[in-house]
């Protein structure tokens, strides 16, 4: 199958095409600087056309301190990426027959200690807006009869990148804690599993609309920061104050003060089964890989 990646060349796109080069599929990866084994975006409607499935994971990092500007982009950036997929499908003489477009558990806005499932209504923050525009963005995709899965993705766990990347260091040295009050949910997901749910909501008839990525082990931050230090062989106590995060990021910091728990019904109710359902698994599995890439 040829499958069409935007955002292919960030953190989870490069998971992503190995994994699906892995299994026999042609990987077309589209960035906004093309070079070896990528293309432009101006190419993507003739990658669209006759491609068995595309991706939508393009859009601004949300990890920079949100200035006016900086909320500009992470919203435009996501608007008119999807825009031009509609478009690129819309135009295509052989429609693909699903695309998978990214979005994340942050649509829910923060919920407290409520467990939230696909259905929940959206919130009303920043990042709530955003999915929800992002999400609204993609919908005219299924009517052009083409099955539309959305993921709501949480914080996704590996140790070459996103959140965890950046916890390594300080947990390693015995630094790490808690966000805050530490008990706010933290809707996570190990990168295997986020893999391997994007390719089942490929070739899983069932998978329309939104599906919760997350792992159905639902922790506080508190509850991550003891299971991250097990896994490393350190203590987890020293907390990381709200006061302190809200001068470093300002309007961002509420993103990591509060939560959503998030659960993945749909995922689960269509059969799939997560390989790291819980977080002392998923983090021993990276602890353990990392160690063995140090011994060489």
């Amino acid at each position: 199958m040829r499958v069409v990646v935007t955002g292919g060349t960030g953190f989870l796109g490069t998971h992503l095409g190995a994994a699906m080069r892995d299994g026999g599929d042609e990987v077309v990866v589209v960035s906004r600087t093309p070079g070896a084994g990528t293309i432009g975006w101006d190419e993507l409607p003739a990658a669209v056309d006759g491609a068995g499935a595309v991706i939508n994971l393009a859009g601004a990092t949300i990890a920079r301190r949100w200035s006016e500007a900086g909320k500009r982009a992470i919203r435009e950036s996501r608007l008119a990426s999807t825009r031009r997929v509609v478009e690129a499908v819309r135009k295509a003489k052989q429609r693909p027959a699903v695309v998978v477009s990214q979005s994340a558990v942050g649509a829910y806005g923060p919920r407290g200690d409520e467990e939230i499932g696909e259905d929940a209504p959206p919130g009303d923050d920043f990042l709530a807006r955003v999915c929800l525009a992002w999400e609204t963005e993609a919908a005219p995709i299924a009517a052009l009869g083409v099955r539309l899965a959305i993921l709501r993705t949480g914080v996704v766990l590996a140790r070459d990148g996103g959140a965890l990347a950046r916890m390594w260091t300080p947990f390693s040295l015995g630094l790490g804690g808690p966000v805050g009050a530490g008990t706010q949910p933290f809707p996570w997901i190990h990168i295997g599993d986020w893999v391997a749910l994007c390719r089942f909501a490929i070739l899983t008839g069932g998978a329309t609309g939104p599906l919760n990525a997350t792992a159905p082990g639902i922790v506080t931050s508190r509850e991550f920061a003891k299971a991250l230090g097990r896994a490393l062989g350190r203590p987890a106590v020293l907390p990381l104050p709200a006061a302190a995060l809200r001068l470093a990021l300002g309007e961002m910091a509420q993103m990591l003060l509060t939560g959503q728990r998030a659960a993945p019904r749909r995922a689960t109710a269509l059969g799939f089964r997560f390989a790291y359902p819980a977080i002392d698994v998923a983090l021993a599995q990276i602890a353990s890989r990392a160690s063995r890439r140090m011994l060489g």
